[in-house]
């Protein structure tokens, strides 16, 4: 386990994520009825994705779990999820859901960059946008790998490259022209909102990867369906999204 002590971003989201917390209740409930899988804002089911496609059961690692409806996916499917997340309020959540579904799993309040388990604890991680965009990848994707069994396979889905680079900073979405550099991008901080996100380009992301000790097994750039309509989110309209990925997940493997 690391040593590295917590650093500012990791108290900033915190603090944002049990304030925005009751208005993640309700997403969260509707999430965890759902049949089948659907993955980011527009709701592509696992079946046109495929981020489980090789999910094999086993020790699950769900990194920035929220409401946990991810982890109780995978639950339903056979695996042994543990969700962790930063913040209290939301696991909270996570617990009332729990119970309203009648599906229970451990819980625990933790930074990704700083998991409490011992090394080769897990076959399997996944983050869809927790720790994929809220914490430090310098730190969080070294501490999956440490965590996950040789062979364990990592998944993670977030904003994609594409709409960082063409989001404007203040209100509004995406834009069709680029709105800041992709040389350097790491850290990313909005005028409207106070967490701290994190992003990369691809040529970074796959070199952390591959110095973290994972082979990059695919990269899904995720359009919406032909029937999707636009989302609660402002960051990205549908129109854009067609054009454009406006999320991408990454499938990886631990050597």
């Amino acid at each position: 386990m690391s040593d590295t002590p917590p650093v500012d971003h990791a108290k900033r989201n915190r603090d944002m994520w049990d304030g925005w917390a009751p208005d993640w209740l309700d997403r969260g409930e509707r999430a965890w009825a759902m049949d089948e899988p659907c993955w980011g804002i527009h709701q592509i089911p696992e079946s046109e994705v495929g981020l489980l496609r090789d999910f094999s059961q086993g020790k699950v690692i769900e990194l920035g779990c929220g409401t946990s409806y991810v982890s109780g996916w995978l639950s339903r499917l056979g695996g042994q999820p543990i969700g962790v997340d930063n913040s209290l309020a939301q696991l909270s959540n996570a617990r009332q859901l729990q119970q309203r579904f009648d599906l229970h799993f451990p819980l625990v309040h933790a930074d990704a960059e700083r998991l409490p388990f011992v090394d080769e604890s897990f076959d399997f991680a996944i983050s869809e946008y927790g720790a994929a965009i809220w914490c430090d990848p310098y730190r969080w994707i070294p501490e999956a790998a440490r965590v996950l069994r040789p062979g364990g396979q990592m998944v993670f889905v977030g904003n994609s490259t594409q709409v960082i680079l063409a989001a404007p900073d203040g209100d509004g979405p995406a834009t069709a022209e680029l709105q800041r550099p992709q040389f350097g991008m790491h850290r990313v901080e909005w005028d409207d909102d106070p967490g701290v996100e994190f992003h990369l380009s691809h040529g970074d992301r796959i070199r952390l990867l591959r110095q973290s000790g994972f082979e990059v097994e695919d990269l899904i750039e995720i359009y919406p369906s032909e029937d999707a309509v636009e989302t609660e989110y402002g960051f990205v309209d549908l129109n854009w999204a067609r054009k454009w990925p406006a999320e991408e997940a990454w499938i990886a493997r631990k050597n």
